[in-house]
């Protein structure tokens, strides 16, 4: 689809379906509505040619119909009236199989304003597909030069989206959003004899103009070739120091603890401990959609809420788990306007939406000047599985840079970090200046934590 028929498809035509849906609610029965329409577009280059290139439009109605306590769902890929009311005839349907749940039910208004984010792009849409595939093969060229021990480039890559999307329900809710974004991914190959490592950097901006492509292919090209020579380190407790992109990875694990819904179920380590420190006076950890520097901003939740900036930690004490209508029911609480779906096919959850600590005052280079003994580490493999959220039991591969006497050396591989979240959480001893937002649900930025097993050799 064209940019020009993408921008006539507005929050107010997308609201008016929601209208025309619940408009048809019969007696007793809510209904909600979510309507989007998104446009995708993914490049990849590969040795001076477009190796793939998609670009895809997206539209649809999801439908949740509840009537006594009972939930029904059900989506359809179109906005033509007739597929809709197929879909609004299955929802209904697919509620009278449902099992009762009394806290099931829809958002309701809470008052509190959307924040004014402006985070459309109506430069990316203008954005011709020539320009972008030039960004591609211009962002291989670069990574592909920026070391003659770069060998190869296993992926670089050109990401954007632009999506509008409307909430609408019997309960009051009318919510329209809008945001765009875009990013250069390189992941690079050094190669010195025998030995191969890998590295990767990004660029993110909501519009291309702002792009960096030297930033994201030197990053790589730095994080490849300084692993050349690895070897494993000796087992030992060290300091151990980690880079904002393992932050940012470990974040995300700790925002799945403080959400209601792992709370609920007894798949939080943090369970019951609402008031209690359970980290290092230094970590604040907010959650925070309105912040438009991250990614993933956006003014309203999953369910027409307004986000807001939830404070989960504050020096050191827990604070606030997340919540959406359903979770915040059962805990006897408020919706923290934390409802998250992964589209209009899916039904609202609840999660975090833009993490990040508190930044402290110190850069990288300044924190790592006053370890005599450490390991900085670069990356991490296994994250996701080895990290038990109930335990708290936290054992990961990791790569990266001996630290000695304040400045990094030697690069290490194949070793593993053991410890617990609570532990590490514990035992932060600084948080650096250099918050950087991701690709993903939270921002990165260096963390030091003391005595770290640490095993290799």
């Amino acid at each position: 689809m064209s940019a020009t028929a993408t921008e006539q498809i507005t929050g107010e035509h997308l609201l008016a379906v929601g209208d025309r849906i619940i408009d048809a609610a019969r007696s007793g029965e809510q209904i909600e509505v979510v309507v989007a329409h998104d446009v995708e577009t993914e490049i990849r280059a590969y040795e001076g040619e477009v190796e793939s290139l998609t670009m895809a439009t997206s539209q649809g109605v999801g439908i949740r119909v509840i009537v006594d306590g009972r939930q029904g769902f059900a989506w359809a890929g179109s906005l033509d009236e007739d597929v809709i009311a197929e879909a609004l005839a299955d929802a209904r349907d697919n509620a009278t199989f449902a099992t009762p749940d009394e806290w099931v039910g829809l958002a309701e208004p809470d008052g509190v304003a959307p924040a004014p984010l402006d985070l459309w792009s109506d430069a990316l849409l203008a954005f011709a597909p020539d320009a972008k595939v030039a960004l591609a093969l211009e962002l291989e060229r670069v990574a592909r030069s920026a070391d003659p021990r770069i060998s190869g480039i296993e992926a670089a890559d050109y990401v954007d989206f632009a999506s509008r999307a409307a909430i609408v329900s019997t309960a009051g809710i009318r919510s329209a959003s809008a945001d765009a974004g875009c990013y250069l991914s390189a992941n690079t190959l050094a190669t010195d004899g025998d030995e191969t490592t890998t590295g990767f950097g990004f660029s993110l901006a909501r519009d291309p103009a702002d792009l960096s492509i030297d930033a994201a292919a030197n990053d790589a090209a730095e994080r490849a070739t300084r692993l050349l020579g690895a070897v494993k380190p000796s087992s030992g407790r060290f300091t151990v120091v980690l880079d904002p992109w393992v932050t940012a990875q470990l974040l995300g694990i700790l925002g799945h603890t403080l959400n209601g819904e792992a709370v609920l179920k007894g798949r939080s380590l943090f369970a019951d401990r609402l008031g209690e420190e359970v980290a290092s006076s230094l970590l604040t950890l907010i959650d925070d959609p309105t912040d438009p520097d991250a990614f993933s901003a956006t003014a309203v939740d999953g369910e027409g809420l307004a986000t807001r900036r939830n404070v989960l930690l504050e020096d050191g004490i827990l604070r606030r788990f997340v919540h959406n209508a359903y979770t915040a029911r059962r805990a006897g609480t408020q919706s923290t306007g934390s409802a998250v779906r992964s589209g209009f096919r899916s039904t609202p959850g609840v999660g975090c939406a833009a993490l990040r600590l508190v930044p402290g005052e110190q850069s990288q280079d300044e924190l790592l000047a006053g370890i005599d003994d450490g390991i900085l580490v670069q990356d991490v493999s296994g994250l996701h599985s080895g990290v038990n959220p109930v335990s708290g039991d936290f054992s990961t591969g990791a790569e990266g840079l001996r630290i000695t006497g304040g400045a990094v050396g030697e690069p290490l591989r194949e070793f593993t970090i053991a410890s617990t979240l609570q532990r590490m959480l514990t035992d932060v001893s600084a948080v650096g200046a250099d918050l950087q937002w991701l690709p993903m649900s939270a921002a990165g930025v260096t963390l030091v934590i003391d005595d770290v097993t640490v095993s290799g050799t």
